[in-house]
């Protein structure tokens, strides 16, 4: 059951799934069944290191874009001032 629904997880990139099922990772009993869970692991793993990345490029891109946006915008003291 546990195995199954790994696999769901992993299929469908479900992070917040695959989070409840690490938490609760049962005792498993056949060879079968731990080679299994060690490559849905590891694909898991994976899945997570490329949400990840993706994020820090997103992060990374919107940093760049606000520094874009601010070293474009008038300066707010650039007015005619001449009380200086």
């Amino acid at each position: 059951m546990w195995l199954d629904k790994l696999k769901i997880a992993v299929v469908q990139k479900d992070v917040e799934l695959l989070g409840i099922l690490l938490d609760d990772i049962p005792q498993l009993s056949s060879k079968e069944e731990l080679d299994s869970a060690i490559v849905l692991l590891d694909q898991a793993k994976e899945i997570v290191q490329t949400l990840q990345n993706e994020t820090a490029a997103s992060m990374l891109q919107i940093k760049k874009n606000i520094e874009f946006l601010q070293s474009t915008s008038q300066d707010q003291t650039g007015k005619f001032d001449i009380t200086s």
